[in-house]
């Protein structure tokens, strides 16, 4: 069984391009989906899964689903 992580991050919606920065200790991630419909949250998700290495199931917002400021934990 893996160990949970949870995480602070960042996000820019309407961006130019995706990118994962690494900024004060948080995740700073600049995504080109609106915010939405859940599109940018959606888009969030696969790019972290592909950041970590890990399914994207196994990474879950547990706060702030509609705030800039988000609480990630991967599993």
């Amino acid at each position: 069984m893996g160990k949970k992580r949870i995480i602070e991050i960042r996000v820019v919606p309407n961006a130019k391009k995706n990118e994962i920065k690494e900024e004060n200790q948080k995740l700073k991630v600049r995504l080109t989906a609106p915010p939405v419909d859940g599109k940018a949250n959606k888009l969030l998700i696969e790019l972290l899964s592909k950041y970590f290495g890990v399914k994207k199931s196994n990474i879950i917002i547990i706060k702030g689903e509609k705030s800039k400021n988000k609480f990630i934990q991967i599993d």
